[in-house]
């Protein structure tokens, strides 16, 4: 045997058996790895043969958008049906973003061809685009919605020289008074990115409505927009994976015009208070006083219904129905600013009559003089008030041009608005507590009255706890500005004097407060005279009932009365006498306003009033009520730094009453001093 023969071979080993517990756990883990093919195979499976084409469908929406297509907004008519707000079609001349050039010089090119025949600066062009592809992307972006038959002729001829430019027709809003009443109107515009967040206050008026959609911003189209507003409808567009727009097949979804707002307001009254208030601030600039601003409220006192209401200087609400650019808009929100030096800011887009904030001089004696009698402080048959000025300490106040009135009763000093009598009054009523106080805020003075505007003056009728807020504010104020006075107050940290409360009774001093807040406490005072004492505060307001686009009544709008204020008629019997003598006998204040005025058939009860502004020069002031038994009416007018009451705003206050009762229209300035 050979030593190979020699080596053994070894035999084959056998593998040892498999363990149960090996085998469990090979068998667990297949069968877990089956059930998972399983239900991803069972996925697939419902994904693509059950609901694949709910996927497919839902995949399909998520291309689309749905651009919204204006709805007419709701006409606005006075109390006759008149219209004094409407809506019109026009052809608008739009920029489609998808068609347009690529950004660079073609794209400023076809703006240039395009600014010269809309005669538009092609920046301005440029910039409306891009602010209205931010605002709404993928939309048409309206250029100019009154480019003329001519514009519009040659962009249909040649179209291809304009791509991207297109006509549509939109619905616009039209203002056919223009200026007239503009701050009560209010305007429209597109609704911004920042009204859409949910934190800013204007969101709850607009919620649900969709970005691009034109929405009322200010006075009664942001007030009622929800009835003026409409149902705007749907334009359907497709958005491929570039992003571009592509047409959708669906159809649009047309738009239904809104509500119509019926208006307490009168339209020849109305007018006529415009043109009445012009008059005036003229007779101002007569006499060298710049009467550069002003405002009037006439009221149906039992209702509160407005039935004329303006403010000067004003603006056209049409401006805003076309297309404007960041820099114009902020153009129209800077009127104003840089005003020359003792001058007060224009500011058209502030409704003076609501949003004022102003002494109304001899105007508030009435108040003083109610209020003092119902607390039982002043005898209206004492003569106070004799001499040109009274003093408190080293303090004198005056008489208006040093008159003298002698010792009057309170009759003859509301008829020649002696201020040593009122001045007196009020030395007294302070050792009284806030009886001035009371009764200005009873009536309605430095309290919200609620009207239907989307913003009002609150108004201050300043006491003891007013001025120690304020100089709370002002040591705060000053500690934070490093000792810097914050001139939140005249006389930092002095208490409430007697002198606080002379000036009150006047309407002087810190009293502010405007001509609605003054219609409403003289609307009361009408309401108790004309009702043996029992009177009420009206909510004063401008809505009277919602209609259909066919004048259907949908709703009747209530604006129940604020309070009830009860008053002793034989208190506001010599208050009324004072007035009426006011304008009605020799001396009175406003007597040569109305003259040759029939006081047997339509008495009148007016005050003027003279406050002083410093540094402007005094604001003429005007206060009537007419309580006639079917068409009683009470009318407020105020013309900045226009001088004495009955020079500036007596005469307007006359023309108002004219037309109210159809008499013949005469101006008339007076030329009593009164304060």
């Amino acid at each position: 045997m050979t030593p190979l023969e020699r080596v053994r071979t070894p035999e084959p080993r056998t593998p040892p058996p498999i363990s149960s517990q090996l085998g469990l756990r090979v068998a667990v883990l297949g069968g877990v790895a089956l059930v998972m093919f399983g239900i991803i195979f069972f996925r697939i499976w419902y994904l693509q043969i059950l609901t694949g084409e709910q996927y497919v469908e839902k995949a399909a929406k998520n291309t689309l958008r749905y651009l919204p297509i204006a709805a007419p907004r709701g006409q606005i008519v006075d109390r006759e049906g008149n219209v004094l707000v409407t809506s019109k079609v026009t052809n608008a001349v739009q920029l489609v973003p998808w068609e347009l050039p690529p950004k660079g010089p073609r794209r400023r090119a076809l703006y240039r061809r395009l600014g010269k025949q809309l005669e538009m600066n092609p920046r301005v062009i440029g910039e409306i685009q891009e602010k209205g592809e931010k605002e709404v992307p993928y939309a048409p972006v309206t250029i100019k919605t009154d480019a003329g038959r001519g514009a519009l002729t040659v962009l249909a001829e040649r179209q291809n020289e304009f791509p991207g430019v297109k006509q549509e027709e939109v619905s616009v809003r039209e203002y056919p008074h223009g200026e007239m009443a503009a701050q009560v109107f209010g305007y429209v515009s597109q609704i911004s990115k920042a009204e859409e967040e949910p934190r800013n206050p204007l969101h709850a008026n607009f919620k649900g409505v969709k970005p691009g959609t034109i929405v009322g911003q200010q006075g009664l189209e942001y007030q009622y927009n929800r009835y003026l507003l409409g149902t705007p409808g749907e334009q359907p567009v497709e958005i491929d994976s570039e992003n571009q727009v592509q047409p959708a097949k669906l159809a649009a979804t047309k738009p239904r015009a809104g509500y119509a707002l019926r208006l307490t307001l009168d339209l020849a009254l109305q007018k006529e208070g415009e043109v009445a208030l012009r008059k005036g601030m003229e007779l101002a600039h007569a006499l060298g006083n710049p009467g550069n601003g002003g405002a009037f409220v006439a009221m149906e006192p039992r209702s509160g219904g407005i039935l004329a209401m303006g403010s000067y200087p004003s603006f056209n609400p049409e401006r805003f129905t076309k297309p404007l650019s960041e820099r114009e808009l902020d153009e129209i929100e800077q009127v104003g600013v840089g005003a020359k030096s003792g001058q007060p800011e224009p500011a058209p887009l502030v409704d003076r009559a609501t949003e004022g904030a102003y002494p109304t001089g001899s105007t508030f004696k009435p108040i003083t003089a109610i209020g003092s009698l119902e607390a039982g402080v002043l005898n209206p048959y004492a003569g106070l008030g004799a001499g040109t000025c009274i003093y408190v300490s080293t303090v004198k106040f005056c008489n208006a041009g040093d008159a003298e009135y002698g010792a009057a009763n309170l009759v003859d000093a509301l008829k020649v608005s002696s201020d040593t009598y009122f001045f007196t009054v009020g030395e007294m009523d302070n050792s009284h507590g806030e009886v001035i106080q009371h009764m200005a805020h009873e009536l309605g003075i430095g309290r919200p009255t609620g009207i239907d505007l989307p913003s009002e003056s609150e108004g201050t009728v300043p006491s003891p706890k007013w001025l120690e807020e304020r100089n709370a504010l002002e040591t705060k104020c000053t500690r934070e500005h490093h000792g810097h006075s914050c001139e939140i107050v005249a006389e930092p940290g002095a208490p409430w004097s007697v002198g606080h409360n002379m000036d009150l009774a006047v309407g002087q001093g810190d009293l502010q407060t405007d001509p609605l807040q003054m219609a409403v406490a003289y609307s009361t005072l009408a309401n108790a005279f004309m009702n043996n004492g029992e009177g009420w505060v009206p909510t004063p307001h401008l809505g009277e009932s919602i209609e259909s686009p066919s004048g259907g009544i949908v709703q009747t709008l209530k604006f129940p009365p604020r309070r009830k204020v009860k008053l002793n008629p034989a208190n506001l019997g010599l208050v009324m006498e004072g007035i009426h003598d006011a304008t009605s006998e020799s001396g009175g204040t406003s007597q040569d306003v109305w003259s040759g005025w029939n006081q047997a058939k339509y008495p009148v009860y007016g005050k003027t009033g003279t406050a002083e502004r410093t540094p402007y020069v005094e604001q003429a002031w005007y206060m009537c009520i007419l309580p006639d038994a079917g068409r009683p009416i009470v009318i407020a007018v105020t013309v900045e730094q226009g001088g004495f009451g009955d020079q500036a705003a007596a005469p307007v206050a006359r023309l108002i009453a004219s037309r109210w009762f159809n008499q013949p229209l005469k101006l008339v300035s007076g030329s009593s001093a009164d304060k």
